[in-house]
């Protein structure tokens, strides 16, 4: 048959249904720059919303909520949902703050002095506050893998930038100059910095070993093996789409007792689900938002335009990358999210703009 579970994958075609809509939704509402920039200003502000809402758990947990993690969560279950979604609010939030920034240098103090003032007298300086609260959750979740994503994604995009905008990369330099120093080295420090280094440590000194305890990394490295076998057995199609926690009990060995709903791989989800077709399907569409993306940064000229290709470009790398070691398409808040920035991709490539 097409699922060894009919009713749970006729749920994620009515998902998958959904999440089109929106992405073709996004794609017709948004025709113009004040559409634009009010659809990513308000992803930023749910955004920050989620980071103060995580905060107040975490910090405040013991005395308004009952809070098992020792990690900020927010609404989501999972703290590395927390920062998959974070993650893609920060791309656009930062492609918005590269929008906004000045093309060209400044030649005489004066010049210097009256563009700080005009800057910290705007909406940039709310938007970069905006930014600091979410890199900081982004720390406070002590996801290694969102953490990774982000800071990954954001280099890679940089010197993308930097390359295919070679006439006018002062602002890139300068924003992720700031970014860097600013948000990683100074203030995250002060919100928990040294125990996701630990995590880091714990991580890569951790012996993988059928006769040490076993930890949440090595079920998860344990399952994506036993999933390989899932997917030898049904390689063209899968077993039906939102069908891994009925057949993966079948494949799970004697010394990995737990239930595992989902992969923690989405890249071995799609495989086990819907086979190489579904996958190649769905990775064809990422790959061509993708590359509109980078096209996008390379041919527009108008900065609200390329700010958005940074903004795709980056989400799209963040998630990938994100998507190797967490279920984040598995979210129905991300994959909505996700969505509206495969949509940013080819409005940022195809949007017609005039210069005042």
């Amino acid at each position: 048959s097409i699922s060894i579970n009919l009713p749970a994958t006729l749920e994620q075609l009515i998902k998958s249904i959904a999440y089109a809509l929106l992405f073709a939704l996004v794609l017709l509402i948004i025709n113009d720059a004040r559409r634009l920039r009010q659809l990513t200003s308000w992803l930023v502000e749910i955004g920050v919303m989620q980071a103060l809402f995580a905060c107040l758990m975490l910090f405040a947990g013991d005395y308004l909520f009952y809070h098992g993690y020792g990690s900020a969560t927010g609404t989501f279950a999972n703290r590395n949902q927390l920062a998959g979604f974070l993650v893609l609010n920060l791309s656009i939030g930062i492609g918005l703050l590269l929008a906004g920034m000045r093309q060209e240098g400044s030649s005489t103090w004066r010049e210097r002095i009256r563009n700080l003032s005009s800057t910290l007298l705007s909406q940039k300086v709310r938007l970069r506050i905006y930014l600091v609260v979410m890199v900081i959750t982004l720390v406070l979740t002590r996801s290694r893998m969102g953490n990774i994503a982000f800071f990954v994604s954001m280099t890679m995009t940089g010197f993308l930038a930097v390359w295919l905008m070679r006439q006018s990369s002062r602002p890139v330099i300068i924003l992720l100059t700031s970014l860097i120093i600013i948000d990683i080295f100074i203030i995250s420090r002060w919100f928990g910095l040294e125990e996701l280094q630990y995590r880091f440590k714990e991580m890569t000194t951790q012996t993988v070993s059928l006769d040490v305890t076993r930890t949440h990394n090595l079920d998860r490295i344990q399952t994506t093996l036993y999933a390989t076998g899932l997917h030898a057995d049904a390689r063209l199609t899968g077993t039906g789409a939102g069908t891994f926690y009925t057949i993966f009990p079948r494949y799970q060995g004697g010394n990995q007792p737990l239930y595992f709903q989902h992969a923690h791989n989405d890249v071995m989800e799609f495989l086990t689900d819907s086979g190489w077709i579904g996958l190649l399907l769905l990775g064809s569409i990422v790959v061509l938002s993708l590359k509109t993306s980078i096209q996008a940064m390379r041919k527009r000229r108008h900065p609200l335009m390329r700010g958005m290709a940074f903004s795709a470009t980056m989400g799209i790398l963040a998630l990938m990358i994100h998507s190797t070691a967490d279920f984040n398409l598995r979210i129905p808040a991300n994959v909505s999210l996700f969505m509206a920035i495969l949509a940013l991709a080819f409005i940022s490539y195809s949007m017609p703009m005039k210069r005042r």
